[in-house]
């Protein structure tokens, strides 16, 4: 070969080399910004992800501060409940009592605002059915350890009690025996915390509460107090609650119920000198998980974002004052006006996030929009778009995330997005209220391994990502 016909061809390789290279890069670019992308707009998602294990998996995050419980739910392997006990609900059992839960608080707020009374107390009425979120306290001297379900929406603490004078559920626990507590004592009905308590009525001398449930579930006993343990370390003396003695209803297994709502006689008011009048809960993304509830400022993290209590809830429940919706980093066009007009809450008992029906179509038409790909199909009757997800293992979902007063950008965790209704359908996790009026609820699947924190002393709500883990 001649050196001139040598040297071109080394000039032509040395060129094509280049030119694949040159294409290797632009294509590896390319790939590089359609992954950068999908990390900034959508989750990439394992449909696996959403599935619960049959072993428990339990988060440590909890264990490293003080007064914490550790969070279960009610159904899954981290449960303490037997089978027997305690059966899952079917789905559409599910979102019924959801529905009910969120019928009685809105039934709440509109008597609340019209001042009209009733019977029973006004700051009771939430459907219990939906309470599936558990964690153990210690009741009494010596201590015994009850099962109870937490509740954002409701204040008084209640158990079971014997005599059990009316009538008692089974639960999972030997119902609390108030003559074996060297600590405990009823209220009188000549005390000013009788006067305090709602719907309070006497029987003979001593004080007697009711509560009643949305969904026809009531506790009707002894006003009480005595000794609450949380752990070693962690007690309440003389803590006020309900001594339970005809309890009727849908609270299957639990022993009674934990209320965080703002009340005087809420757990969180009556630890204020103790913990401050903060807590903070993680709340788990699948049943084989587990989270925490934490009383007191100890351990919560330095990425949380605050958001001010809303003035137009001083009621039981925390309000909170939505500004926007993005999804996909795209704002919705949805008036001001249609956020102020409803008000919203924070519920760790209702399910699904309910939206006005002007914002829940806006929602629901841009995320459908990035959902083409994907066919859409019939789900429970709550939903409106669900998806078949049988010829699929992975998906791509756009991101969500929620703007609340003061600038804090929450976004949904993908698990807040989808929830699996069955193996193969999934269905969008928002829905509408009946009128761009009604109260919208930030529900508990949106909630999920979020750390939430309730600062009552400085007026506001804090989200964290992350804070399960």
């Amino acid at each position: 070969m001649e050196p001139s016909t040598c040297v071109i061809s080394v000039l032509s390789y040395c060129f094509l080399f280049s030119l694949v290279v040159a294409r290797s890069e632009n294509v590896l670019e390319r790939s590089e910004d359609e992954i950068e992308t999908i990390s900034h707009h959508y989750h990439a998602l394992k449909l696996s992800s959403f599935v619960s294990s049959s072993i428990c998996s339990p988060s440590t995050n909890g264990e490293k501060r003080r007064g914490s419980l550790e969070v279960v739910h009610k159904h899954g392997p981290c449960s303490k409940f037997s089978k027997d006990m305690v059966k899952p609900l079917t789905i559409d059992e599910i979102f019924s009592h959801d529905q009910s839960r969120v019928d009685s608080i809105l039934n709440t707020v509109r008597k609340d605002i019209q001042g009209s009374k009733t019977t029973l107390p006004a700051k009771s009425g939430r459907s219990i059915g939906t309470l599936n979120y558990i964690v153990t306290i210690g009741l009494g001297t010596p201590k015994n350890d009850f099962l109870l379900s937490f509740d954002t929406g409701s204040d008084l603490t209640w158990t079971q009690c014997q005599p059990c004078a009316g009538s008692c559920y089974s639960q999972q626990d030997p119902i609390f025996v108030p003559s074996s507590s060297s600590t405990y004592s009823n209220i009188s009905c000549s005390s000013s915390e009788c006067a305090q308590l709602d719907s309070a009525r006497c029987s003979s001398s001593t004080c007697v509460y009711r509560v009643g449930y949305g969904d026809g579930s009531f506790t009707i006993g002894f006003f009480a107090k005595d000794k609450l343990t949380l752990s070693s370390e962690d007690v309440i003396d003389d803590f006020f609650f309900g001594c339970g003695q005809d309890n009727e209803g849908l609270f299957e297994g639990i022993a009674g119920l934990l209320g965080l709502g703002r009340d005087k006689f809420s757990i969180v008011l009556q630890s204020a000198n103790k913990y401050g009048k903060v807590f903070s809960y993680c709340l788990p993304s699948v049943d084989s998980s587990t989270g925490f509830l934490t009383f007191g400022s100890s351990g919560i993290g330095s990425n949380i974002s605050y958001t001010p209590l809303s003035a137009s809830q001083e009621n039981t429940f925390y309000g909170l004052d939505l500004d926007a919706i993005y999804v996909k980093g795209n704002k919705l066009e949805i008036s001001p006006t249609v956020f102020t007009t409803s008000g919203m809450i924070i519920d760790s008992g209702t399910v699904i996030t309910r939206l006005p029906p002007t914002a829940y179509s806006a929602l629901s038409e841009a995320f459908q929009a990035e959902m083409t790909q994907y066919p859409l199909t019939q789900g429970p009757r709550l939903f409106d778009t669900c998806y078949d997800f049988s010829n699929y293992e992975n998906v791509t979902i756009p991101k969500i995330s929620v703007v609340w007063s003061g600038n804090v950008n929450v976004e949904i965790p993908p698990q807040g997005i989808l929830i699996p209704v069955s193996d193969e359908v999934y269905c969008f996790a928002f829905t509408a209220n009946q009128d761009d009026s009604d109260l919208g609820i930030f529900g508990n699947t949106q909630q999920q391994t979020l750390e939430v924190v309730y600062d009552l002393t400085a007026g506001r709500i804090g989200f964290g990502p992350g804070g399960c883990s």
